[in-house]
């Protein structure tokens, strides 16, 4: 799920649902298909997060968590780890994590201190050991 977007992506300052894949520089004057400003598809700081709801909801079914690369320090995006179910693994993955209060309370959380090409490496090592 992306939830902050996708950069590959545009879409219309006017009507939100109007989105477009996009592989060239984003210019003023590209408009959508019914004549509003384009802008790129993500979210930026101060703006409300539309998917926030239904990472929620994958969040409050998952079997394993996986926090890679964030300081966990954004909020709503750096909450969603309470809504995993308590007793399943969560893994976090950064060169230099920052636990955050939620994280701090886990007991099932691991962490794998790398950049996110070899911790993902480590992390397979890891789930293969399950």
């Amino acid at each position: 799920m992306h939830l902050h977007g996708e950069l590959r992506k545009v879409r219309s300052e006017r009507y939100e649902h109007l989105v477009y894949d996009w592989d060239r520089d984003l210019m003023m004057g590209d408009l959508c298909d019914r004549g509003a400003q384009l802008r790129p598809h993500i979210v930026w700081f101060g703006e409300s997060v539309p998917m926030i709801g239904p990472a929620t909801d994958l969040a409050e079914t998952a079997d394993i968590f996986l926090v890679i690369g964030t300081s966990l320090q954004v909020y709503p995006a750096a909450s969603l780890m309470v809504y995993a179910p308590s007793l399943i693994p969560i893994f976090y993955i950064d060169p230099r994590p920052q636990l955050n209060h939620e994280m701090k309370l886990r007991r099932n959380l691991e962490v794998i201190e790398a950049p996110a090409t070899t911790g993902m490496q480590k992390l397979v090592d890891i789930l293969h050991k399950l």
